[in-house]
């Protein structure tokens, strides 16, 4: 794969930046009473960090599209300082939010036109981009749903974020674990590795699902592992390098795993929930018992089904959710009333919902509007849509994170993008209930162990893959796409009249093979590969 000599010139601008910036940043350790001051102080300031910000990164950049939509919304910084001191931050977006301040997860991903009042305003990721964040690493979003979203990370914003991961890993009992990390050999699990580094609990291992030698990687993927290894070095905090650990092939792991409890020690590892999923089950075929280990689990929703299988090996999950647009939204809580529970950043973001305008605007009651506080964050944020919803709320759980101050929770976070071929239209959250719950039930297997993919061919027509993973055992093909297809016609009788047409036409194909995981190394219940339009 040959770089464009202009990534291959930024990449190295970038590397000029981050190498002598990283010795000091990891001898730069986060404590506790830092990190539990530090949270506690943007708390208390949320309202004046909110007008700062918005005053120095949106009224005073002629070229921010926010300034448009504030302006067009009649609001001057005035108005939105006498609204933020008499509302509060969340009553003013949501304020904001009415008069059309705000950005879809289309908009935001330049798949649609930013309009508002007949007006077409200028909008793409680089006009989001912090101006005065330094550029120490480039992170991609996977590009799985869209365009991928180049996202520049300054070091600052690394280690704002450590201040919540000391006291998730407190709150976890976590601080003494033997920790890695499972993932891809650069980009956002480089991120995580620097978290957990900062925090004083450096990984032992990075094991990476890609080959993190293959010449068709990224040249970035490349340099950045290797710069953290010389990095840390200089600095005398050895971090390890990437270890290839396919996803299909996670033996390594498992023995790492194996090796701590027999020692003892309690390993913790950060991945994907599908990736997690795949490691009880390798495991479990070798007669290794992980009873005991802990997971932490980011990327991809942990439904009921994928936390069943997980607790029946034994082993604590807990989420995150996040991403590398916006970093860490919420943590995991402690005493969670479902699956996903999470506590809710609200040092780091603050976050509304689209509520009873939502539909009329393309979004779900539920969608999440995202707003960055902190002034080392990469993107700016206000009132933006990244495509997921969830149920959010305030109760006291007694867990030990609502003690800093996080009382706001979060659980059932799901995409709200659609399926639409040939006329059909249903949501991720009717996906995730047949592949992880309906299928492993009716044809064996486990979650994670089956994907949809909606693609689009050539000459225009439309294609829905239904992949069925090998170790599932055999499985009639008929049978499985009868099964999918029932299952899809259960929850409306517009789907039955539907999911008929598509019996009829012959749309879903099933496929045995492993489901396709994206760069990154996380597998979506629904992946959709759709042509550009001319």
């Amino acid at each position: 794969m040959t770089a464009h000599p202009g990534d291959l010139l930024e990449d190295l601008r970038v590397a000029a930046r981050f190498f002598p910036r990283l010795p000091g940043f990891l001898r730069r350790q986060v404590t506790g009473a830092e990190a539990r001051a530090t949270v506690r102080g943007w708390l208390a300031n949320r309202e004046a960090d909110f007008l700062d910000l918005v005053r120095d990164r949106v009224y005073a950049s002629p070229a921010s599209p926010y300034r448009a939509l504030l302006r067009h919304a009649g609001c001057e910084p005035g108005d939105l300082e006498r609204l933020v001191r008499l509302e509060g931050v969340e009553a003013a977006l949501t304020a904001l939010w009415r008069q059309g301040v705000y950005l879809t997860v289309e908009e935001f991903k330049g798949r649609r036109p930013l309009v508002r009042g007949g007006r077409t305003i200028p909008v793409e990721p680089a006009l989001l981009v912090n101006p005065s964040a330094v550029v120490h690493v480039l992170g991609h979003s996977s590009g799985s749903r869209g365009p991928k979203t180049t996202v520049p990370l300054d070091l600052a914003w690394v280690h704002d974020h450590a201040m919540a991961r000391w006291l998730v890993l407190e709150a976890r009992g976590a601080l003494d674990c033997r920790h890695a990390v499972w993932g891809a050999p650069g980009g956002s699990e480089l991120v995580i590795v620097l978290r957990f580094a900062v925090v004083g609990a450096p990984p032992e291992h990075w094991f990476s699902q890609p080959d993190p030698r293959d010449p068709e990687l990224a040249a970035r993927f490349r340099w950045s592992w290797r710069g953290l290894r010389w990095g840390s070095l200089l600095a005398g905090r050895p971090l390890p390098v990437p270890r290839h650990a396919p996803l299909e092939r996670p033996e390594v792991i498992v023995d790492w795993m194996a090796e701590c409890l027999r020692a003892g020690a309690v390993p913790h590892l950060k991945t994907y929930a599908s990736a997690a999923i795949g490691l009880c089950q390798a495991a479990s075929a070798r007669g290794i018992d992980l009873a005991g280990a802990r997971f932490t689990l980011t990327g991809e929703p942990l439904t009921v089904a994928r936390q069943a299988v997980l607790e029946k090996a034994g082993t604590e999950a807990r989420p995150d959710y996040g991403g590398i647009e916006m970093g860490q939204v919420g943590e995991a809580c402690i005493r969670p009333a479902a699956p996903d529970d999470l506590h809710v950043m609200d040092h780091i973001h603050a976050v509304i919902q689209a509520g009873g305008d939502g539909p009329a605007r393309g979004l779900p009651p539920n969608a999440l509007l995202l707003t960055s506080l902190r002034r080392t964050a990469p993107l700016i944020f206000l009132n933006v849509s990244l495509g997921d919803a969830a149920t959010l709320e305030r109760r006291s759980c007694g867990c030990p994170m609502e003690t800093h101050g996080w009382g706001r929770h979060l659980h059932d976070v799901r995409s709200f993008e659609k399926l639409t071929s040939a006329g059909m239209t249903f949501l991720d959250v009717d996906v995730i209930r047949i592949l992880d719950e309906v299928l492993p039930a009716r044809l064996g297997g486990v979650p994670g162990q089956y994907q949809l993919i909606e693609e689009e061919l050539a000459d225009g027509r439309p294609r829905v893959r239904l992949l069925v993973h090998p170790a599932v055992g055999p499985v009639d093909p008929a049978l499985a796409r009868e099964t999918f297809l029932a299952a899809l016609a259960s929850g409306s009788d517009t789907h039955r009249s539907m999911a008929a047409t598509w019996r009829d036409a012959g749309l879903v194909e099933v496929e045995r093979r492993a489901p396709v995981a994206e760069t990154i190394g996380k597998i979506l219940h629904l992946r959709t590969t759709r042509r550009p339009r001319a």
